[in-house]
């Protein structure tokens, strides 16, 4: 699954543009390295975001087969580190 879709779908941004515009400004990572949106993510992979004042990671445990996942069961897919 592209990273873009990945973000949306387990709604760390609301829209896919908007995770497309991070990745194209450089503030996507995945494993340390820079992520384009159209990156392959799989099981085990680290994303990092750099926000002007902190870092998010999370981990990815399972690849969603939906397109929006409800906020509730987010837990299900990302483990926020």
């Amino acid at each position: 699954m592209r990273v873009d879709k990945f973000l949306n779908s387990v709604c760390i941004t609301k829209r896919r543009a908007i995770s497309e515009d991070m990745c194209k400004s450089g503030v996507v990572f995945i494993n340390d390295k820079l992520a384009k949106a159209s990156k392959e993510v799989k099981v085990g992979d680290i994303i990092s975001i750099k926000f002007t004042s902190h870092t998010d990671s999370y981990k990815v445990l399972a690849l969603p087969t939906t397109k929006n996942i409800p906020k509730s069961s987010q837990t299900e897919f990302v483990l926020k580190l």
